[in-house]
This record gives C-alpha cells, structure tokens and sequence, in this order.
C-alpha cells in the first residue's frame, strides 16, 4: 500500500519577524481546512515557513502572496515536493532540541519524557512557530523570569502580547498563581490558550484579545507586580506611559523583542517614567531587559 502524500510549499524567510509576516499573509489565505502553515527556526538562526496542502496548491499564487509579504527573492526561493502526510510535523521537528532557560524547560512533545524530572517543563510544538523558546528572546525573558522569582513571589502577572503563551506559562507553573495573558492576534489568543491547557496551566492563565492597555481587563486585574513583555523596540517605547500605571509600586517589568543596538533608547523611554533597569540579558544579537517601578 502507498503511503499518503501531502504536497509541501517550503522556504526560507530569514528574520523572525519575516516569518511572521508571512504566516500571518498566508494564515489569513488558507484556512487550517485547506492548507497547515508552519514556521520554525533551524540551528543557524534563520526561519523557514513550510505549508502542506493535501491536493496540490496553484504555485504562482503562492509565489505571488511570499512575493507581497517578503519580497521577490524570497518568492524565488519557493520549493515544491511531496513528503508522507504523517511525515511532515516530525520533520519540521527534526532541527529543534530542547532549550533550557534557568528552572525551565520549552520542549516540543517528541522530547516530552526526555526532560530532567526537577525542571519546570513547557510544551510548545514547532507548528505554531512563534515563541516555542529558540529564539533569543524567549529565552531571555524566562531567564530573567527566574531570577526574579528566585528573592519574590509576585501576586498579580500579566503576559502582554503572549504570542504562543510561553512566558505565562512559565509564571504561572512557577508560582501556581493567575496570569493575565493578551495579544492583539485573535490565532494567538486561541494558541495560547491551547498551549495554557496542554501544560495544565488553563485554570491559571486567562487569554484576551486586546491592543495595548486598552482592554478593562487590565485595570480590574491591576495594578500588577510583574508584566512580561515580548514584542518589539517601538511598540514597547510607546507603551512605556501605559505600563507604568499599570505597574504596583516596586512592581518589576521583563520586556524583551529589541535588538542589543535598541536597548538604551527603550531603557532611556521607561528611565523617564520612573522605571530603573535591573537586569540586562544579552542572547544572540537579542536584548531582554528587566526593570523595576520606583515607589
């Protein structure tokens, strides 16, 4: 008998942030019914987007939408082939190896039994891409995470712009204690509330959709005593104003998506609202900062 074939559209993006661009382009083309989108980063640092179609997809289409989202040379690097249906989540596996960060552990289920039994494990699946732990961000973040919870317990958590989840999850497995947990993606928030109950963390962590600060959720479930941040330099330098009211007095912040280069203008940002830095996490060209409210 014939093993059953998928037929994979693969290639590779390069940035992160490029990978994201074009998964969100191409999540919002192909529902999950016609087509799974995948991104993930190899050894080298650099991100590959894969999608596996069960009948074959129309290639210059394809080529057209890689073209939008991330230009011509990317588009010229598109490949198609056909691999075994059950095949294609172990290879998109394959290069990703767990990735230790202080107390935790992110892993993807072929490593789940793996995993030293006195490590706070987190699952995250290569398949949803963003946040799995690899990137040096992520890593940053939990690693300033359990330094802080190393001399404090914090009560009250938000996760802003939790992606796939991790660092909520993170928090909420160290302290036992709820998360707020947002994104202004509406996938995200679905991710990362499967991400929640696939760790057992769903009674803990509380996923909403919001931009900014702008949901009343924040201030019901405020003022917090720590805020973990991962997004990028801008978004963070705008939200500086924001995240210090929201922040308790003493309270600490881990914000992290800024390139080293980036760090003194967002530090300068949060500095001029009363938030001195603590912390300084360097990781593959990465900064994670943490800092904390004076008061």
């Amino acid at each position: 008998m014939q093993p059953s074939l998928t037929h994979r559209a693969s290639c590779s993006i390069g940035t992160e942030a490029a990978a994201k661009r074009v998964v969100d382009v191409l999540s919002e083309v192909f529902f999950e019914d016609d087509a799974a989108v995948v991104a993930f980063e190899r050894q080298d640092g650099q991100w590959d987007v894969a999608l596996h179609f069960a009948e074959a997809p129309d290639q210059e289409l394809l080529r057209e939408l890689v073209a939008t989202s991330a230009g011509n040379e990317v588009a010229g690097t598109l490949a198609f082939d056909t691999v075994e249906a059950k095949d294609w989540v172990k290879a998109s596996l394959e290069d990703l190896v767990p990735v230790p960060a202080g107390r935790f552990v992110v892993h993807g289920s072929h490593d789940r039994d793996r995993i030293a039994p006195n490590k706070l494990k987190i699952e995250i699946e290569a398949a949803l891409a963003f946040g799995t732990g690899h990137h040096g961000t992520t890593r940053g973040c939990l690693l300033l995470l359990d330094h802080v919870l190393k001399s404090s317990r914090p009560r009250n958590l938000l996760d802003l712009g939790t992606g796939t989840g991790v660092l909520g999850i993170a928090a909420a497995k160290a302290l036992h204690r709820a998360v707020l947990a947002s994104d202004i993606d509406p996938l995200s928030v679905r991710v990362a509330a499967e991400n929640a109950a696939l760790n057992e963390t769903g009674h803990h962590v509380r996923v909403i959709r919001a931009t900014g600060f702008a949901a009343p959720d924040f201030a019901r479930c405020g003022p917090f005593d720590l805020v973990l941040a991962n997004i990028l330099a801008n978004p963070l330098r705008q939200l500086a104003g924001p995240m210090t009211r929201h922040l308790a007095p003493g309270g600490r912040v881990i914000i992290s998506g800024l390139l080293t280069h980036q760090a003194p203008a967002v530090i300068a940002a949060y500095r001029a609202r009363g938030l001195v830095p603590l912390r300084h996490q360097r990781i593959e060209g990465w900064s994670s900062l943490l800092l904390r409210k004076v008061g």
